[in-house]
């Protein structure tokens, strides 16, 4: 397929999705996500792809929404927040649930600024390596009378607890890369220049994993954040029952006595 306001590439197991308007600043719009929800489906679709890298080019990830564009959207019979509110559910919110579930696991390399919008779909992504110029800024409350969307509010309350998400949002307080490292939003922070090569290290890396893993562990997490101790032990105990019985136990176990890494087949 032709992209125009992204590009879509293969490195080996490794697809990656860039967004690519950097004279923009990769300010999200529809045409942007329209791009990014047809290359999401042409990697799901691929079960070549083990893994993804999710990034862009530029001095910035991205600012978030077109804000220009959105002041101008408005379908007829249909107030502004109504026409938003269709967007984000038919585009911009089917990319962030397009990240956080995709069948392999999801590297997010963040290339410079993180705001508004965002953020929410920067945090969708498994691991996340920042750049040392990387930022988050959450403009919505003190300067748009908005609420941080795209699921920013979901993933940084389970990132950070509810009083310092709270007070980021309120504060509109930028945050850098290496204080989101330390508060565990991120894996990793690396110099600018050494960003690409670390990120495709990483996803090479876990595309080795077995094809059920990131979905394993995906939910055993989810569940651990509403289950009590005893309800997550049961939990855990019953997943192993079943994948213990599986063929990558046993070529993990035959790779562990044989002194090799394992050789996991693809999805």
């Amino acid at each position: 397929m032709i992209y125009q306001f992204i590009s879509y590439d293969r490195d080996g197991p490794v697809a990656v999705i860039t967004l690519n308007q950097p004279d923009q600043f990769n300010a999200f719009h529809e045409c942007m996500h329209k791009e990014i929800l047809q290359a999401l489906d042409v990697a799901c679709g691929d079960c070549s792809v083990r893994a993804l890298l999710f990034t862009a080019r530029g001095r910035l990830f991205s600012a978030g929404a077109n804000l220009g564009g959105l002041m101008q959207t408005n379908a007829p019979g249909q107030t502004r927040g109504e026409n938003v509110e269709r967007i984000m559910h038919t585009l911009f919110n089917k990319v962030t649930a397009g990240l956080h579930e995709f069948p392999a696991p999801v590297v997010v390399a963040l290339n410079g600024g993180v705001a508004g919008g965002a953020v929410g779909t920067a945090l969708a992504g498994d691991v996340l390596v920042a750049a040392r110029s990387a930022y988050f800024y959450l403009p919505f409350v003190p300067k748009l009378g908005l609420v941080p969307d795209l699921g920013a509010t979901w993933f940084l309350q389970r990132a950070l607890g509810r009083a310092r998400a709270l007070a980021l949002t309120l504060t509109g307080e930028r945050w850098s890369a290496e204080q989101a490292e330390s508060w565990g939003m991120v894996h990793a922070v690396v110099g600018d220049e050494e960003l690409p090569a670390t990120a495709m290290k990483l996803a090479q890396q876990l595309a080795r994993l077995p094809a059920h893993g990131v979905i394993e562990a995906r939910r055993a997490f989810d569940e651990a954040s509403r289950n009590d101790l005893r309800a997550q032990l049961a939990y855990e105990a019953h997943r192993q029952s079943e994948l213990l019985d599986l063929p990558t136990f046993e070529e993990g176990t035959r790779a562990f006595f044989e002194k090799r890494e394992p050789r996991f087949p693809g999805r």
